[in-house]
């Protein structure tokens, strides 16, 4: 589900590109706006500049520098501290955004620290009522998109704990229906729990209206994307695997997915707050909190998530305090979750250099878990957001302490909702655990000596690269022209990052070992992989990488192509009128009729091309907002794109006619930039895909 860390994972995201308003959430829905919960644990490895986020609260352990301090005592993490920074930080926060509440829960040696609720689960406005009702941490649930996706590997780990499932099994094993492959290595379940199954992404369905039935198998075996990616060996967060995982738990325990959840983990723990099940069951209905699109806009329906298992669960933060604790080891409800060596198992990285290769030097998923880890400590997380709830959980395996932060609105942005929750993990990782020793709180700031080779190693980086997190079988490969990363060489030998990934401001990185990168000034950390003398691959977070862009496919290229064609296209429009009115006006001859079918002809394929383009723009638009479009509409649209193809060969009839007539050069030159901007826009329609058989996304 959307993910967090547009990140998301949440997310999280091609993450993040540069345009503003409709453009930006286009290209977030690669990263942190679509996919239910997709923002998942992507955000907390970046910071998005620009965004509105509470300032950091001056502490001990935050200088001003932005650097965490080296050695600094921690706060005390008890209920009276913890309840002070939250009530410091997140009221304003909440109103500087235009969020509508938030609920938090905090957890450190087998207790719950505090629950705390801050704004409104029901603002009062529109059909809810006029009387506005404020979060209650102990009473209201919200939804927690890809969060959700813990439970799932949890599943998936008691049954393999039970010797039912193997993680290393191909899953055609366990599944009744026959799974597209481009490779022949097989997809295991530890490909899926850690989004290297090499799917595409996917985004119809992701989210439907109240009302709209949530049928798993359904979703999964009606146009299930392509594999594009040689199992585990490229991180690309991906629902639809995710799911998958889902899928089995149901088939092999024999019960639905929801069930077996509910049976098997919130009826274990005592989260009696928690449920997969959609439309929520009447007991827990009543306590739902509203979802908004900002404070002062009117509450949204209850979202279905077309695939369950990605990002179905509501919670309140009780019970996710007690899913924390679990986690950690804590003895929570009748029996454990799962035992210690499970628990350890699911915790640690899970692929190696075996099929990553030097990527694994890099931040790596777990069996579910993002590495979110800070100050030289192991942080394990994931982020998740549907289209009004945005939250992060986070676990210290070795401290015993966790945090949950879930949010009921956007706000003002996608890019400042996430920073906000960004802010609030960094803000309590250094609060709370700052740099255990001087080397790891400096080590953000040190400029280390460059290994041997390095310089070379930086030449290979050079480049455009667009999010592993893609779409390349349809017109959606589209996406892929938003939230591109521009990366340099600069004379110091340091590698400039135009923007970040997961962010719109630039970062310089330097190179700390072979192939492994961190951030100057911060923590943050990536790791490269090259083939055939330029690198193939950059994983900047746990379920997500960077992949060179096709030289044809270029950024400045592509756009300047269609930019130059859709302009020339809509003069040309624009002077059928002007030129008619004219000759009127001036009483001219009508033009003759020779070529006259080329020209109509043209004319036609002119019109048409233009009208493609707008319809695939608006198209883009609806299907960021989630919204389904019909076989029909995309069938007709690629219609429009196919006439205006076609229209290169009356248009260049047409130009041969008028250099034979010799009709002037404002009509030659003219018939030459019509038919150059429909080759140009024929071009970007074969190039991405827009002509494509398939239109299932």
């Amino acid at each position: 589900m959307i993910q967090s860390n547009p990140s998301e994972q949440t997310g999280y995201r091609p993450y993040l590109p540069r345009p503003t308003g409709r453009l930006r959430r286009v290209g977030a829905a690669l990263a942190i706006a679509v996919a239910v919960g997709a923002s998942a644990g992507a955000g907390v490895a970046g910071r998005d500049a620009g965004a509105a986020a509470p300032d950091p609260t001056p502490t001990a352990t935050t200088p001003a520098d932005g650097t965490p301090a080296a050695a600094v005592e921690p706060a005390p993490l008890d209920g009276g501290d913890v309840d002070a920074w939250l009530d410091d930080v997140l009221p304003a926060a909440l109103e500087r955004n235009d969020i509508a509440g938030a609920t938090v829960a905090v957890v450190h040696d087998g207790k719950i620290v505090t629950t705390r609720g801050y704004g409104h689960a029901d603002t009062g406005t529109g059909d809810t009522g006029d009387t506005a009702v404020p979060v209650d941490p102990e009473q209201h649930l919200f939804r927690i998109g890809s969060v959700s996706k813990l439970a799932t590997a949890t599943a998936v780990m008691q049954l393999v704990q039970d010797g039912r499932l193997d993680l290393d099994t191909d899953i055609d094993r366990y599944l009744d229906f026959d799974l597209p492959r481009s490779f022949d290595e097989p997809i295991t379940l530890r490909h899926l729990l850690t989004h290297t199954p090499g799917f595409e992404e996917r985004i119809a369905g992701l989210i439907g209206q109240e009302g709209t039935p949530a049928d798993l198998r359904e979703a999964l075996v009606t146009d299930p994307p392509e594999q594009i990616f040689r199992p585990g060996t490229v991180p690309a967060y991906s629902n639809y695997g995710n799911s998958l995982a889902g899928y089995i738990v149901e088939r092999v325990s024999g019960v639905p997915f929801e069930e077996y959840v509910q049976r098997n983990i919130f009826d274990r723990l005592g989260m009696t707050s928690s449920s997969f099940v959609q439309p929520l069951p009447a007991p827990l209905a009543g306590r739902m909190s509203q979802g908004y699109a900002t404070a002062s806009a009117q509450a949204g329906p209850f979202e279905i998530v077309g695939t369950p298992p990605a990002g179905a669960m509501s919670a309140s933060a009780p019970d996710m305090a007690r899913f924390m604790l679990a986690h950690l080891g804590e003895p929570v409800g009748d029996q454990p979750l799962l035992d210690a060596s499970t628990l350890d198992l699911m915790h640690q990285p899970a692929l190696d250099a075996a099929s990553l290769g030097t990527l694994a030097a890099g931040p790596r998923m777990t069996l579910g878990f993002f590495d979110e880890s800070r100050n030289g400590r192991r942080i394990i997380g994931h982020g998740g957001d549907t289209l009004y709830f945005h939250s992060h959980l986070q676990i210290y395996p070795e401290e015993g302490a966790g945090f949950f932060v879930s949010l009921n609105s956007t706000g003002t942005s996608a890019l400042a909702n996430h920073e906000l929750r960004l802010t609030l993990t960094e803000q309590f990782a250094d609060r709370y655990f700052p740099a255990a020793t001087p080397a790891a709180g400096a080590e953000a700031a040190a400029v280390s000596n460059a290994p041997a080779g390095s310089a070379e190693r930086a030449a290979m980086a050079a480049g455009t690269y667009e999010s592993s997190r893609t779409v390349r079988s349809n017109f959606l490969t589209l996406i892929g022209l938003t939230g591109r990363t521009t990366v340099s060489v600069r004379d110091d030998g340091r590698l400039l990052f135009e923007p970040r990934p997961l962010s719109d401001s630039a970062a310089v990185y330097e190179e700390i070992e072979p192939w492994v990168w961190r951030e100057v000034g911060g923590q943050h950390t990536i790791a490269m992989r090259a083939a055939g003398g330029k690198v193939e691959a950059i994983a900047f977070d746990s379920a997500f990488a960077l992949l060179p862009v096709e030289p044809a496919r270029g950024t400045v290229l592509a756009l300047g192509v269609i930019g130059a064609s859709a302009v020339v296209l809509l003069l040309t429009v624009l002077a059928w009128p002007v030129g008619a009115i004219g000759r009127r006006v001036l009483r001219r001859a009508p033009r003759d009729r020779a070529g006259r079918t080329a020209r109509v002809l043209s004319r036609v394929a002119v019109g048409s091309a233009l009208l493609a383009l707008t319809s695939w723009a608006v198209g883009l638009v609806l299907i960021m907002r989630l919204e389904d479009l019909s076989t029909v509409s995309l069938r007709t649209v690629q219609l429009f794109q196919l006439i205006g193809l076609l229209g290169v060969v009356p248009a260049a009839v047409r130009l041969v006619d008028d250099v034979r007539r010799r009709v002037g050069w404002s009509r030659t030159a003219g018939s030459i930039l019509v038919l150059l901007a429909l080759a140009g826009t024929g071009w970007f329609a074969i190039e991405f895909m827009l002509l494509a058989p398939d239109i299932s996304y």
